[in-house]
């Protein structure tokens, strides 16, 4: 069997003599117009942008602040075996009562006594009224701590999550009772101190028993509500009163900030520099994408930095975890109360996405603001910018950043020096470091940076921000 083929030829589709010159042999005799090099990696770095500046000629800032008595909760640390969890002994000098201790051995045998605990969600963990006899610290979960509203109705006053801790004035006396419930939110595991373990540790630990009587002593110090020095007024007399005298006391040994660097080597070949700087000079676009990487990492320490980082020198006070996972409009406005004059609030794009679905399921739509010619969203009158520097973890959690900025805000400020030798850009230098035996030039260029909190409500954070679209939304 065989199949007819129609192969009649195709009307003007014969071979045809060119007539003019080719596009491909004309580009011989033409100039390409090129672009700049482009990079990806530059973002938006709004953070950078917002911050203000303040300039460093010494290298060093000090952040002098009042006296301050409270020595506040930190958050404390475990290691884990198997189904069996530990708390690093070293962890314990962060209880507010235990502030400053560094007795290895009396930490360590005070790390035995704590017994591991698990709560399903609902579950309490103490109630109001009660005893309060124990120190907890919160391994993994979230507990909610309830009280009573003005008209007798529950009210949720607080989150804890990893790493939070409460009860840590008990180690002073078990006399006392809890002044909240404290309710497992999720399936959550504690780490809980009987005070009659403590008691038993410190009568073999002189130097324990001693610490903790002159820390809890502290607390009867006159105080303001923010832990420091009062200062002793008088008002509303009459007459010819004794008046009070008073004095404003500073911390003995205030912070101090010194300017971090990023640095690198750029090298650039002399016979590229010398024979192929034209239409553009080889040199000047290395550097400018250079200076572009450096400000990257800027940006990136300013938010990580273990010393000076946004993340890691938020007061543990500022700092609280969202109700249900997600960023609600409820997270941010409990963010936001927190201080007073919040400018700013960053978070990942992601975060942003992920507190926008939540205004969707409630049928709120977050406006926006005009900042610097750019239309951003905002909530409550307050820029919400991205900041990818923000990490995001393997669980699909991040933070989202409030602040308030500026030194006459008592606020967050950048710290850089100017003027510095071969300056390029302010804080940013370019400096030569002249031409080795294989003809290659080599220039030095660094910025340097900081950034300081100058009180401890001027940094506020939301944690364990859960970033990932829920199944079947």
């Amino acid at each position: 069997m065989s199949v007819e083929t129609d192969t009649a030829p195709v009307e003007g589709a014969e071979e045809r003599e060119q007539q003019s010159l080719g596009t491909a042999a004309a580009r011989n005799l033409t100039t390409t117009t090129k672009s700049e090099p482009q990079m990806q990696g530059i973002s938006s770095r709004w953070l950078t942008r917002m911050l203000p500046w303040v300039d460093v000629p010494g290298g060093t800032y000090r952040v002098n602040r009042r006296l301050s008595y409270a020595v506040g909760d930190g958050r404390v640390t475990f290691v884990k075996t198997g189904a069996r969890v530990r708390v690093i002994p070293a962890e314990l000098a962060e209880l507010p009562l235990l502030r400053g201790f560094s007795d290895g051995d009396t930490l360590g045998a005070l790390a035995e006594q704590f017994v591991q605990r698990e709560y399903e969600p609902g579950r309490l963990v103490v109630e109001a009224d009660g005893p309060a006899d124990h120190v907890f610290l919160i391994v993994h979960g979230k507990v909610e701590q309830v009280g009573t509203g003005p008209y007798g109705d529950e009210t949720i006053t607080g989150l804890l999550a990893d790493g939070d801790t409460f009860g840590g004035e008990v180690l002073a006396g078990a006399d006392g009772t809890w002044e909240f419930t404290a309710r497992a939110a999720t399936a959550t595991t504690v780490l809980a101190l009987p005070h009659t373990a403590y008691r038993a540790v410190a009568e073999r630990y002189e130097g324990l028993r001693a610490h903790v009587e002159r820390l809890g002593s502290a607390g009867h110090r006159p105080s303001n509500r923010s832990g420091e020095a009062d200062i002793a007024l008088s008002s509303g007399h009459v007459g010819e009163a004794e008046l009070p005298g008073t004095f404003v006391d500073y911390e003995p040994g205030p912070r101090e900030y010194e300017l971090s660097v990023a640095q690198t080597v750029l090298r650039v070949h002399t016979r590229v520099a010398d024979l192929y700087n034209r239409p553009m000079n080889q040199t000047q676009q290395q550097l400018r994408l250079t200076v572009q990487a450096l400000r990257e990492r800027q940006e990136y320490e300013l938010v990580n930095n273990a010393d000076f980082g946004l993340l890691h020198n938020a007061d543990y006070d500022q700092r609280f975890s969202t109700h249900s996972g997600p960023p609600t409009p409820d997270d941010l406005d409990e963010l936001l109360s927190r201080r007073r004059g919040t400018r700013f609030l960053f978070a990942h794009p992601r975060a942003i996405s992920a507190f926008g679905r939540e205004c969707n399921k409630r049928g709120i739509y977050f406006g926006g603001v005009e900042l610097n010619g750019h239309h951003l969203p905002a909530w409550r009158g307050v820029p919400l910018l991205p900041c990818g520097k923000i990490p995001v973890g393997p669980d699909r959690t991040s933070s989202i950043l409030a602040l308030r900025t500026g030194e006459d805000d008592q606020g967050v400020i950048g710290l850089y020096q100017t003027g510095i030798p071969d300056e390029v850009e302010p804080g940013l230098n370019v400096r030569f470091m002249g031409i080795d035996e294989q003809a290659i030039i080599s220039y030095l260029v660094s910025t340097y940076y900081s950034a300081a909190v100058l009180v401890p409500d001027a940094l506020g954070i939301l944690e364990n921000v859960e970033v990932s679209r829920p199944s079947g939304s």
